[in-house]
């Protein structure tokens, strides 16, 4: 089972790469078929062209078909490209583009097809600044 992958991150609602721990992942959703026009479903454009992230529907930009955040957003399948970094073993699934608790962080979660262990995507936080170590030997 190829998954399919995206030609850009236009046609995609969320992409992400990144490694976790010894292994790695890259995952996609694409955006929505619109129901009523077969078009592309996304977050309505501000005034300057860009994407308001916070919008609570999600619109066609063919047809002006409207559908709220919760029903779009149930309907989509996360596809996860990985290298497992429990048994090493790489390969392809999807799961339900949502969010639940991994390790007491918002992950989207999925399952090694090979050991079964369960590896999540977390949200990428910043990280701290690290402060300069001062070298007592110097």
């Amino acid at each position: 089972m190829a998954l399919k992958k995206p030609g850009s991150a236009e046609e995609c609602v969320y992409f992400t790469n990144r490694t976790i721990g010894d292994g790695r992942a890259m995952a996609w959703v694409f955006r929505k078929e619109c129901p009523k026009c077969k078009g592309i479903m996304g977050k309505p454009l501000k005034k300057g062209g860009k994407i308001d992230k916070k919008a609570d529907h999600y619109v066609c930009y063919s047809c002006g078909y409207q559908e709220p955040n919760e029903k779009a957003e149930n309907s989509l399948i996360i596809n996860v490209e990985y290298k497992c970094p429990h048994c090493g073993n790489q390969g392809e699934t999807t799961t339900e583009y949502k969010r639940k608790s991994f390790e007491g962080v918002p992950s989207y979660v999925f399952e090694c097809q090979k050991c079964k262990k369960k590896i999540g995507l977390t949200k990428k936080l910043k990280e701290p600044k690290k402060k300069k170590e001062e070298n007592p030997d110097e």
